[in-house]
């Protein structure tokens, strides 16, 4: 259908080892994630890119080869899969399985609260992953509605393990002391920074999870951080009136915020409300972990591992890319035409690829954004600070046919409400440079 095409002699493969690199789908501080086809398998995947200088001028090394070499042990259903690590001289490259469902807080942000059994499900898969890191010493630190992903048969995900402590970091007291986490989901003694323990902490995190599954909301909300902290500490939340009996009492023993009172992960998988339709696990037996690759990326390798890629036209999409990007199958929902936003959008458009870009710089100037462009990506910064610091907005122009152009806005930085507002008042401006489908025209819709 919307296949992507290019002219011969600009196409060009970047590669890296036995990977075909594809479009960028998250940038950071120190790295950015593509998607990438193994072209041995066809297989897709995601590689992290991490530059090598950035890490070692902020003294991040130890940390960063600490996050590979957890993720490498961590071999659960549950959890994004670590395949392999590769090095040159300037990058190291992650290769991660690509998780095709999308993020389960686009569903609670899109949808509201789940239906009990569905919350249910969801969290049990999430307590089983949490206690097979834990038996192994490693403790995430860092769960939130967002690092939970969804593969394509609807199960759950546990990402990004930037933040994990493992147990060898213990001080003599056997507690943890570096705090680190969302402010939302963080544990009171994390807060208080007294020192805690890791596997309590990460628990009191999968009850605040469980409570934004089933009530469509945070427990803990506040602009003013040291009230966000207040109620955190006293365990200032209530129950909405439709949890079960069952859910609000395993609820609030969990949110508990005397760690030495609060109940266990073990006592958990013992409650009624969570053995409900409890299904074990299944574990892939092949699978086996060696640490060597990881020793050998943070070498200084001489071996040329990436073929560059020529920038001579908007990045080609063929229609696996095209699909992922709209984490489904149904392309209606592609084009937004359910005008629902969230931290990303997208829009087609049959105009010139440099019109486009142009067209979107001459919107988001007056709306106070710096502008930085490179062939056909554009990060809009504003240098305003709003509720949750500056509003970033990285774009980018891919190419699907030959007349057909599909751009791409996402939040990489600030407050996603923020985001959305800005979409719309983009939008606006926008309204001749977005393309229209049949459809579309005869419902009367006439913007992304």
């Amino acid at each position: 259908m919307y296949r992507a095409k290019r002219a011969a002699s600009l196409k060009v493969k970047r590669c890296v080892g036995n990977y075909e690199l594809g479009r960028t789908i998250g940038e950071g501080t120190f790295a950015k994630v593509r998607i990438a086809k193994n072209m041995e398998t066809g297989d897709h995947v995601a590689i992290k890119i991490i530059g090598k200088a950035k890490v070692q001028k902020h003294k991040l090394v130890e940390q960063i080869k600490r996050e590979i070499c957890t993720m490498k042990l961590i071999q659960h259903p549950n959890v994004v899969r670590l395949y392999e690590v590769m090095g040159s001289k300037t990058r190291i490259y992650i290769v991660l399985e690509f998780v095709m469902g999308g993020e389960l807080h686009d569903i609670v942000a899109t949808s509201g609260r789940l239906k009990e059994d569905e919350a249910r499900r969801y969290f049990q898969q999430l307590i089983n992953a949490v206690d097979y890191c834990h038996s192994r010493g490693v403790y995430h630190r860092d769960l939130k509605l967002e690092n939970l992903l969804l593969d394509i048969a609807g199960n759950l995900k546990i990402s990004d393990f930037g933040l994990s402590a493992i147990s060898d970091q213990v001080k003599n007291d056997g507690l943890l002391h570096t705090t680190c986490g969302t402010p939302n989901y963080v544990a009171p003694e994390v807060i208080d920074d007294k020192g805690y323990d890791g596997a309590l902490a990460d628990l009191w995190s999968c009850g605040v999870i469980l409570f934004v599954l089933l009530a469509g909301h945070l427990p803990f909300e506040d602009d003013n951080i040291a009230s966000l902290y207040k109620k955190i500490s006293g365990a200032q939340f209530t129950c909405p009136s439709w949890f079960s009996a069952g859910a609000k009492r395993l609820v609030t023993r969990i949110l508990d915020p005397n760690p030495s009172t609060r109940i266990t992960v073990p006592q958990v998988q013992k409650d009624p409300w969570f053995k409900k339709g409890y299904k074990p696990p299944v574990f892939d037996e092949k699978c086996q972990a060696t640490l060597d690759d990881v020793h050998a990326a943070f070498g200084d390798s001489e071996e040329l591992l990436v073929t560059e890629e020529m920038e001579g036209q908007p990045t080609s999409m063929n229609a696996f890319e095209l699909i992922s990007m709209n984490k489904g199958l149904n392309l209606e929902n592609f084009f937004e035409s359910d005008k629902k936003y969230k931290r990303e959008t997208r829009f087609a458009s049959e105009c010139p690829p440099k019109e486009i870009i142009n067209r979107i710089e001459e919107a988001a100037k007056p709306l106070g954004f710096d502008i930085q462009k490179k062939n056909y990506k554009m990060l809009m910064e504003n240098p305003k600070a709003g509720r949750k610091g500056n509003l970033n907005v990285a774009t980018e122009v891919f190419q699907v046919a030959p007349s057909l152009h599909v751009v791409e806005l996402k939040k990489a930085k600030g407050d996603t409400l923020e985001f959305q507002n800005f979409y719309r008042t983009l939008s606006t401006e926008l309204k001749d440079v977005v393309w229209v489908c049949d459809d579309q025209v005869k419902d009367g819709a006439s913007t992304p």
